[in-house]
């Protein structure tokens, strides 16, 4: 089996070379752990006749945290192996690729500052600003992950970039997945297109970064099986073994959501002043503009009308087109004061907003919309402060929007967060958001009957405090939250304004034992409790994740690494939330309790800077009577299937 594996490696590997050299053996990817200051002054440590250090290959974030390329093999690199490239840890996946995710817990530490379009079972895969890195490379650098899909199709996911000088970044990237998935009806097709340019002048006297992306998400829409195929999954009839033999209750819908969006943020420093006693301290002031501008647009397509499914219509027949589009503008100006006398950095800034929702035309007249857009303006005041003493770092950020309408609200959010060395890391963080529903909650229209409404909500208000703990020996973090005025979806897929208080505690821990040299066991285990609100806001109880691997290094020289193990995941039963293909979203429902135990094996390895992943999903379904396992109710959790993929990186 050695053997077999090394000959796969090196055809994989063949022509992949690097200059890159590190000290303890790692070689970056995308997402690795150390971090340095971004917003210091240093260079690029590149030498042009001797080999670069892998320090030279940064990533950096929205929030200019900067972490090295790193090509290591970790357990976290497998839990984040798919099309996301985002540990699915709280989240329930549904059977194919692509498809949307059930919640088995909320992160309610970041909430926007406006509402959004909605449609929120169609946005797991979206990449918004936050989500945007850039780069600071020696060489020109390229990262090509590929993953095959569900019976046909693969996710490829490639990024290029380059620095033409130390001060101008470029970067592409591309991740479209194509999967046709088990069941009748489940094709998922998706693209992220990503672009993003860095540049600041040698003297740092202006600076600029700015990306383009442009998304699309395109799923057929099969609306879980009907009556009939249901028993038949469930006592697990040998003449529908092949799952594309079971039933379903729509033949012909797909829901598209697409999104472009511009973003510009530069900034112009006026002035820098030395401190003539420590050449480190300094002072300088900015004076900032930025642009934000992105579009999206939802579309809900059927040939037919499905009566017995969406209940009434206001025609018998024809096709149904129907789409809805969102418009977000906002301009900022900033002042961003940078000195030892306000212990960091210190901005002010102003917003100038516009909103624009809502469809071209009224596609129901059996019932009363007055409206058909949603437009709005706002001006928002606010401030950051990023500071620093010592191992003791506090960020905080403020934005209020006055008067009234889709817009008015307020928000703030800071943490504060203390690093012994290496030893441990402490952070408590707060978040007190005040916002209006999305805008699919307040407006929407369709040609089904159930499927129209105008509502006038009040804002929801959201408060949240944070704890989070990291040590080698092991980690911890706590989210209490209490919500008031929560929208959502009911049992007859109409938005709804909770008026009492939800109150929710999360705790999550996790520890990883080594032993025996090469074996290692992985445990993340997480609480949850809904003490007030439950009726509306679910969520298992307990859910947990153990994986047991063993690692080690095989043949002589140690030329590759290898990673076998399983993982085992579990979730206590609760009324999951329903999906409605129509609206894009998830609504509550009362009949349905789902929860269960799956495991997964997997076989990873690495030669180089070349990584292969290899696994088989969800194997005990193949081998216990118990059939119970669902995404959501109608909708079967994802068979025995097996995954194969690979990630490279080139360093020309």
């Amino acid at each position: 089996m050695k053997y077999i594996f090394v000959f796969i490696f090196f055809c994989i590997s063949i022509g992949i070379n690097s200059q890159i050299r590190s000290a303890d053996g790692g070689f970056g990817g995308f997402g690795g752990t150390s971090r340095i200051d971004s917003l210091s002054n240093n260079e690029i440590s590149v030498k042009l006749s001797g080999k670069t250090k892998y320090t030279d290959y940064k990533i950096i974030s929205f929030h200019n945290d900067t972490t090295y390329v790193d090509t290591t093999l970790t357990i976290k690199k497998e839990y984040k192996f798919n099309f996301r490239r985002k540990d699915n840890f709280e989240l329930l996946a549904f059977a194919n690729q692509g498809q949307t995710f059930n919640n088995l817990a909320y992160n309610l530490r970041n909430n926007n500052q406006f509402p959004d379009i909605g449609f929120r079972a169609k946005q797991f895969n979206y990449l918004n600003v936050e989500d945007i890195n850039y780069y600071r490379v020696a060489t020109p650098t390229t990262q090509i992950m590929a993953r095959t899909g569900n019976e046909q199709g693969q996710v490829l996911d490639a990024l290029f970039t380059l620095n033409f000088s130390k001060r101008l970044n470029l970067s592409f990237a591309y991740r479209g997945l194509r999967s046709l998935g088990q069941y009748r009806r489940s094709l998922s097709s998706t693209g992220n297109f990503r672009a993003t340019m860095t540049y600041r002048t040698p003297k740092d006297q202006y600076s600029i970064r700015t990306h383009i992306a442009s998304q699309d998400f395109t799923n057929q829409e099969n609306g879980g099986l009907n009556t009939q195929a249901l028993s038949n999954f469930l006592t697990d009839d040998p003449n529908f073994k092949d799952r594309g033999r079971l039933d379903v209750n729509l033949n012909d819908a797909e829901n598209v959501l697409e999104g472009t969006r511009l973003y510009l943020d530069h900034n112009f420093k006026l002035f820098t002043v030395k401190d003539t006693t420590n050449v480190n301290n300094f002072s300088n002031l900015k004076v900032g503009h930025v642009f934000y501008y992105e579009k999206k647009e939802y579309n809900f397509n059927q040939r037919t009308i499905t009566t017995d499914f969406f209940n009434d219509a206001s025609k018998t027949s024809g096709i149904i087109n129907e789409s809805v589009a969102h418009s977000i503008t906002n301009n900022q100006a900033y002042l961003e004061f940078n000195s030892k006398y306000v212990l960091g950095k210190f901005k002010a800034k102003a917003n100038y907003t516009t909103v624009n929702y809502g469809y071209d035309t009224i596609y129901n007249g059996n019932v009363l919309i007055n409206t058909k857009r949603l437009k709005g303006k706002a001006f928002s005041l606010g401030g950051d402060w990023n500071g620093r003493i010592g191992n003791f770092k506090v960020n905080a950020s403020a934005m209020v929007t006055p008067g009234s309408g889709h817009l008015a609200g307020n928000h703030f959010s800071g943490d504060a967060s203390y690093k012994k060395d290496s030893v441990f890391s402490v952070k408590a963080s707060l978040l007190l958001n005040s916002r209006a529903p999305n805008f699919n909650q307040q407006l929407f229209q369709s040609t089904y009957n159930d499927y129209n409404w105008e509502n006038n909500f009040t804002n929801i208000d959201t408060r949240n405090l944070g704890f989070s703990f990291k040590s080698k020996w092991g980690n911890a973090s706590l989210d209490f939250t209490n919500i008031e005025d929560y929208v959502y979806f009911g049992t007859d897929n109409t938005p709804k304004q909770f008026n009492e208080s939800i109150t929710y505690l999360k705790v999550k821990v996790n520890k990883e034992f080594k032993f025996l040299k090469y074996f290692a066991l992985d445990n993340t285990l997480m609480y949850q409790n809904v003490s007030s609100g439950s009726d509306v806001f679910r969520v298992p109880e307990f859910v947990t994740r153990n994986t047991l691997y063993y690692t080690d290094s095989w043949f002589k020289g140690d030329p590759i690494l290898v990673q076998i193990g399983g993982t085992a995941n579990f979730f206590t039963k609760y009324k999951a939330n329903a999906y409605n293909p129509l609206l894009g979203e998830f609504t509550l429902q009362n009949n349905t309790e789902i929860g269960y135990p799956s495991l997964d094996v997997f076989f990873n390895a690495r030669i180089k800077r070349t990584r292969l992943f290899f696994k088989v999903e969800n194997i005990n379904s193949s081998f216990l009577p118990y059939r119970n396992y669902f995404s959501a109710p109608n909708y079967p959790y994802r068979e025995l299937s097996i995954r194969f993929g690979v990630v490279w990186n080139w360093f020309i």
